[in-house]
């Protein structure tokens, strides 16, 4: 994927769910054009992902931190 193709990202979020890290996202916008009106909304969305991002990988920190506490199940 190229780092800065939002086109390849959304694809890749659509095949493998995977988020574009927040720089990359923020880089995406910055390439850009919107008018005033759209670019202002962009930004509220994109602080809102931040924080969700954020958020989301404080929730999956405190879960690895739990399984690599945890003893490995047997087969």
């Amino acid at each position: 994927m190229d780092r800065y193709d939002a086109k390849s990202a959304l694809e890749e979020l659509r095949e493998d769910a995977l988020l574009p890290h927040p720089v990359r996202m923020r880089d995406m916008i910055l390439r850009t054009q919107f008018n005033a009106a759209d670019a202002l909304e962009m930004n509220r969305e994109f602080q809102s992902y931040l924080t969700h991002y954020g958020e989301t990988q404080k929730i999956a920190l405190e879960i690895l931190e739990r399984l690599a506490a945890g003893a490995p199940a047997r087969s």
